[in-house]
């Protein structure tokens, strides 16, 4: 016979299943079922309740009233509403350019482009964003006039009553206090934009001007917004509101 090893030598020995004091064999933190997260539901403002917050706006000359139909209407974000630039609006041409923002980064106020190139785009502007800026336009050189030698020059279509820009939060609170006194829902600022769809529709505007605002990529994305319309009632009160503001002179 030959004088080799023993066959059961050659097998590679096995490490030892006794573990050291302290140490598992499983790993428990992989047995646990962590639930996922619930999506937090938004309840926007319903057309009636939109209307309502700007028909108030607007007969208390609230001078964020032009931000507010631009928010509700355009679906703008804060920081695209507060870095707007007469530059990037064409009131003859009945265009806007979402192209800057302005945010508070490490307590100072960034006025830059915005995140992506996504969310630049030239948008048409309905009727009554057009009048609302052109009352913005003038509510500006009167509150120029007003402020003299204590005026900031600056090109933001929004400002302080002193020509200076606003800040994002004090933003949020004037808008909380706006929906108080027009005794509509208390609603987050950014949840605005999901009512936008509806007011368009409601308004009138043309579908495929919608697409545009809406950045549809798709017309049918946007006739299935088109089939949720508010009564006939309150599209009649949208369009007196704009009629209204159209011959408004506000002095």
């Amino acid at each position: 016979m030959g004088l080799g090893r023993p066959a059961h030598r050659l097998r590679p020995r096995r490490r030892s299943a006794r573990l050291h004091d302290g140490e598992i064999s499983k790993n428990v933190a992989a047995l646990v079922k962590v639930r996922s997260a619930r999506k937090t539901k938004r309840y926007p403002w319903s057309v009636e309740e939109a209307r309502q917050f700007l028909e108030a706006s607007s007969a208390a000359h609230d001078p964020l009233y032009a931000a507010y139909v631009l928010i509700l209407v355009l679906g703008f974000r804060r920081g695209e509403v507060l870095g707007l630039t007469w530059e990037n609006v064409n009131l003859d041409a009945g265009e806007i350019t979402v192209q800057m923002q302005l945010q508070r980064i490490n307590r100072r106020l960034v006025h830059d482009e915005t995140k992506t190139e996504a969310s630049t785009a030239t948008l048409p502007l309905p009727q009554i964003c057009v009048t609302a800026l052109q009352l913005r336009l003038k509510e500006r050189e009167l509150a120029k006039q007003a402020a003299g030698e204590l005026w900031t020059e600056s090109d933001f279509v929004f400002t302080t009553r002193y020509g200076t820009p606003y800040e994002p939060r004090n933003f949020n609170r004037l808008f909380v206090a706006r929906s108080a006194r027009a005794g509509v829902r208390r609603i987050r600022l950014h949840d605005t934009r999901h009512t936008c769809g509806s007011l368009l529709a409601a308004l009138d505007v043309h579908p495929r001007v919608a697409m545009q605002i809406l950045r549809h990529s798709k017309i049918a994305v946007t006739m299935e917004v088109y089939t949720h319309v508010p009564s006939e009632s309150t599209r009649r009160a949208l369009r007196k509101l704009g009629k209204h503001l159209g011959k408004q002179d506000r002095k």
